[in-house]
């Protein structure tokens, strides 16, 4: 559905990615990519979002490199810039997005899985024109992107048996925003890390990322109208 296009940068660079387009004067979310790259399942999920009407564009923070290798993947997300990913490639993003929402007022959200659900958060607190934000098992060090920041609406989703984006870490974030105020909307679901990504069969839970996914539509239908 989609295809790779360029699109600028606020530094007035070019930066790659997949765009999955709905139509004109429709509403837009940046898809974030795993470690793994802008690999075949991101760009599905832009493509679903696409059939569900939202105009969707995946970021190339790796320019290119995919890889299936975990450690490979987290040489990959070490090396990543993440202030850059975020001023510039996610910002970059949002406003090609909004340049594309016509009468639909230009709204746009981001939404990530694991390095991505980080990069969701950090786009929460740094990014200007958001209008929502959707993270999927992911925290960014608090130096760098604090959630208790984060001022617009906010939906998560989290798994109980998740050893990287524990628990602990979700309680956390938790208490952060609420103790500023906000009011997040958060999942907690009794399942693995990554259990959306159904290339990962040892992880995935079809029916929980079905549940997911209808809570993630339900939530932007909501803020991006």
């Amino acid at each position: 559905m989609g295809q790779m296009i360029e699109f600028s940068r606020p530094d007035g660079s070019a930066c790659r990615g997949y765009l999955a387009d709905a139509g004109a004067n429709r509403p837009g979310v940046v898809v974030i990519q795993e470690w793994w790259g802008l690999n075949d399942q991101i760009c599905g999920v832009a493509d679903r979002f696409a059939r569900a009407g939202f105009n969707a564009l995946a970021p190339d923070l790796f320019q290119g490199r995919v890889t299936q290798n975990p450690d490979e993947a987290s040489h990959l997300m070490n090396g990543l810039d993440f202030a850059g990913a975020t001023h510039q490639d996610i910002r970059g993003a949002v406003d090609h997005l909004r340049s594309l929402g016509g009468n639909s007022g230009g709204k746009v959200a981001t939404m990530g899985f694991c390095m991505g659900g980080a990069l969701t958060i950090a786009a929460a607190v740094h990014v200007p024109n958001l209008s929502a934000a959707v993270c999927f098992y992911g925290i960014p060090p608090k130096e760098f992107a604090d959630p208790a920041d984060i001022r617009i609406p906010f939906q998560g989703h989290f798994a109980s048996l998740d050893d990287w984006c524990t628990p602990a870490a979700v309680d956390a974030l938790e208490a952060a925003m609420r103790a500023k105020g906000a009011a997040p909307e958060l999942y907690r679901y009794d399942a693995d890390h990554a259990f959306f990504n159904e290339r990962r069969g040892d992880v995935y839970d079809a029916a929980l990322a079905s549940q997911a996914w209808e809570r993630t539509l339900a939530f932007l239908a909501r803020h991006l109208p």
